[in-house]
């Protein structure tokens, strides 16, 4: 076997959880090669440069060994080398920190009262409408 699916190497190799997470990510065209866009049944060989964008970070990934089947996450490491550089996992840290949601903090404990329900009815769901 010289070759394998773009799909199965992410699935074994941990990127994605499943095998349709992995299938997903090359169809909205996150997985790439020379900047071009995968298929999920694209074979790849090993030493191909290959680009993953994860939310802000975007890996750059070289292949190193054919995996078929799903193996420990230290076994998987071993079959390829990260060149994505410091300071791209740093800005990703920045930008996904940034981008956090703040934490909702209630004014009292447990269930709302009516008024505070009603309150917060009007304000998610009436606020465009007034516009």
């Amino acid at each position: 076997m010289d070759g394998i699916r773009i799909d199965r190497w992410l699935w074994a190799t941990r990127f994605y959880k499943t095998r349709s997470l992995a299938t997903d990510a090359c169809k909205r065209k996150l997985i790439r090669i020379n900047n071009t866009p995968l298929k999920p049944s694209r074979e790849i060989k090993v030493g191909e440069v290959i680009e993953i964008k994860r939310g802000p970070l975007k890996m750059t990934i070289k292949m190193t060994a054919l995996l078929v089947k799903r193996v420990s996450a230290t076994k998987a490491q071993e079959c390829y080398e990260d060149l994505t550089p410091a300071e791209e996992y740093e800005s990703a840290k920045r930008e996904a920190k940034r981008l956090r949601p703040l934490p909702i903090v209630s004014s009292s404990k447990g269930r709302p009262s009516k008024k505070q329900r009603r309150d917060l009815e009007e304000f998610l769901f009436n606020e465009g409408l007034n516009s």
